[in-house]
């Protein structure tokens, strides 16, 4: 008898998770929109079915289907990214409690940090995500988690990862980092150690800019404990949501090698560009932290950042010429989106605050979808032609 092997991550994104039998013969699993379903003997209110408790058949296809594919214990679907992110951290923090957190995060989650959680009594530092030498200093008796992004929205920086495992296994705090760039096909955190992992499900995950969701990926006692929070704070994803969530996930894999390879052919072409000052993409040799991304990550991912030489008139005349890229914010979509992040995942933060974070208002973000790249770079080389 041939000796089974474990199915690799193209398999386990259409299989894992899967019902079997299958539910009426149906290869698709159908969509469960009914909101509450009979009683069966269940004990807990958290096991009792219904869409708010997030544990439909669509519900839970998912869990186990996300679960696989990011090597963890169990995993969780939400309404949003950020019901992901604020029920974590309002799992694993309370009033009286200090938050370790990153420097340079995506805007939502830095506003998120800055007004909700003090306001609740939750105290919040942020340390350099490159000097694991400092954090110590900001340790207080009551840190009790740390928080970080595994590649920072919008300039993709990369903090040391595996020095924030270990600082956090020493100091008996919550490890928290949003995947949501690289995705469990370039990145497994809980591989590498982390807790939970966090992801707005919009973007690649999903991948057809067709619903807002979130996943809270990891160990299952902690995954529980967010989901008891979820059915309380009420952050559950309907069920026709994830069936296009689930519909999208399978091709994951397909998507994102399509993503990581145009992506590193558009950076390379514009930093070769004389109206390009500045390229922020992982992959390429320039980077600041290209060796630790190497080590780190199976592929950098289809986000890349740049500047051009006159700012942000510069970018807005770009986004006039450009034929196929949508000037709309979010990301990891088929379709290439180009945005500039000071009006729009950043726009909540003030002036200074985006400066101090390194974020012009000339930074213009690309999210690059997978239309052959080739066509993109013609596409870019008019726009960025003199009119």
């Amino acid at each position: 008898m041939p000796k089974k092997t474990k199915p690799q991550r193209n398999t386990l994104l259409v299989h894992a998770g899967e019902p079997k039998p299958r539910i009426g013969g149906a290869v698709v699993l159908p969509v469960f929109q009914s909101s509450t379903f009979e009683y069966d003997g269940q004990s807990s209110y958290h096991d009792l079915k219904y869409i708010r408790l997030n544990n439909t058949p669509n519900h839970q296809t998912l869990h186990a289907k996300l679960a696989a594919v990011e090597q963890a214990e169990a995993a969780l679907v939400t309404g949003s990214g950020m019901a992901a992110i604020s029920t974590t951290l309002l799992t694993v923090l309370k009033a009286g409690d200090h938050l370790l957190i990153q420097k340079g995060l995506y805007g939502g989650t830095q506003d998120l940090v800055t007004t909700e959680l003090p306001a609740l009594g939750i105290e919040v530092s942020f340390f350099d995500g490159d000097r694991p030498e400092t954090w110590e200093s900001q340790l207080r008796s009551q840190t009790r988690a740390i928080y970080v992004e595994s590649m920072s929205n919008p300039l993709l920086d990369i903090p040391d990862l595996a020095a924030v495992v270990s600082f956090a296994r020493q100091h008996g705090l919550v490890s928290l980092i949003d995947n949501t760039f690289p995705s469990p096909v370039n990145f497994r955190p809980c591989a590498l150690g982390f807790d939970l992992s966090l992801h707005s499900a919009t973007k690649y995950l999903n991948g057809h800019s067709d619903i807002v969701a979130g996943a809270v990926i990891g160990s299952r006692p902690l995954v529980d404990k967010v989901l008891h929070r979820l059915n309380h704070l009420g952050g559950s994803l309907d069920p026709h949501a994830c069936f296009l969530f689930h519909r999208g996930v399978k091709t994951l894999e397909l998507r994102m090698r399509q993503h990581n390879a145009s992506a590193l052919a558009i950076a390379t072409y514009l930093e070769s560009h004389d109206g390009v000052e500045k390229v922020y993409y992982p992959g390429l040799a320039s980077h600041p932290r290209h060796a630790r991304a190497k080590e780190l990550f199976d592929g950098f991912s289809g986000m890349l950042s740049f500047e051009l030489a006159g700012g942000a008139e510069a970018a807005d005349h770009l986004f006039r010429r450009l034929q196929f890229p949508a000037v709309a914010p979010s990301l990891g979509g088929v379709e290439t989106l180009i945005t500039r992040p000071a009006t729009t995942s950043h726009a909540g933060m003030s002036p200074e605050a985006r400066r101090e974070a390194g974020i012009g208002d000339g930074l213009i973000r690309l999210s690059v979808g997978i239309e052959d790249a080739a066509d993109l770079i013609a596409d870019l080389e008019q726009g960025l032609g003199i009119s």
